[in-house]
């Protein structure tokens, strides 16, 4: 717990960010060319959907993490203002642009494929409603947190929508189950064998890890970015932009 706390500190967040970013790119690169080559040149044509499936190679990938970040971005929201813990409330609002280039990415990608497999770009779906409506959300903490100048009051806002919007994730999850929708059932469950070939699957997992190394990459940027902007006064700091200049 001590070294939880220890790098919990700006400085110490900082400098672990800094060495784990090289390998979160050259993960991401790495995996997002060997899931992508898998995906569209080794997975055999589906049966039903033909060609058009394999959007799910970025679709799906795209829609785990659109929910698993708004959790996140919840989760260190909450921390950080039940706590006062400036590192966490940080964190929430660089993880909040991830999420929301994950969630338009699984809208758009989720269009692409529906048109060849519904006949039409959108339905008012359970599912693409809920989904929709976590874009909102990602963009209405984002527009929220950024209005307010004062960060001691922004982040206890943001904070509070984000623990309210975080309702909509189970929402989102459970929407096939609880109503009758076009969007199709899980693929993939813990409780149950694959429905798709070897090769799919090892596609999707490839583009899903993938898909986290470039999110934790992205929001250890921004959130190194967010930290010297607050802690500009630091001796740290100014200590690190002198070595710089």
């Amino acid at each position: 717990m001590s070294r939880f706390y220890t790098f919990a500190a700006p400085v110490r967040f900082y400098a672990l960010t800094g060495a784990l970013l090289p390998w979160l790119w050259l993960a991401a690169a790495l995996l997002g060319a060997a899931g992508l080559y898998m995906g569209f040149f080794v997975a055999p044509t589906d049966a039903t959907q033909g060609e058009a499936y394999r959007i799910i190679f970025i679709h799906v990938p795209a829609a785990w993490l659109s929910m698993l970040l708004y959790l996140a971005m919840a989760f260190w929201a909450a921390i950080g203002w039940a706590f006062k813990a400036r590192m966490a409330s940080m964190l929430a609002r660089a993880i909040a642009p991830t999420g929301a280039l994950f969630t338009l990415l699984a809208l758009v990608t989720g269009a692409l494929w529906g048109q060849p497999t519904w006949g039409t770009w959108w339905v008012w779906d359970a599912r693409l409603t809920s989904e929709l409506i976590l874009l909102f959300l990602f963009l209405g903490y984002i527009a929220l947190v950024n209005a307010i100048e004062d960060p001691q009051r922004a982040d206890p806002a943001g904070a509070l929508l984000a623990l309210v919007g975080a309702v909509n994730v189970p929402i989102i999850y459970f929407s096939v189950r609880w109503w009758n929708t076009l969007h199709q059932g899980a693929t993939i469950s813990l409780t149950a064998a694959p429905k798709m070939a070897e090769t799919m699957l090892q596609a999707m997992l490839l583009t899903t890890l993938a898909c986290w190394a470039y999110a934790f990459a992205v929001v250890f940027m921004r959130a190194r970015a967010i930290v010297l902007e607050r802690e500009r006064e630091a001796g740290w700091v100014a200590a690190l932009r002198g070595s710089a200049s």
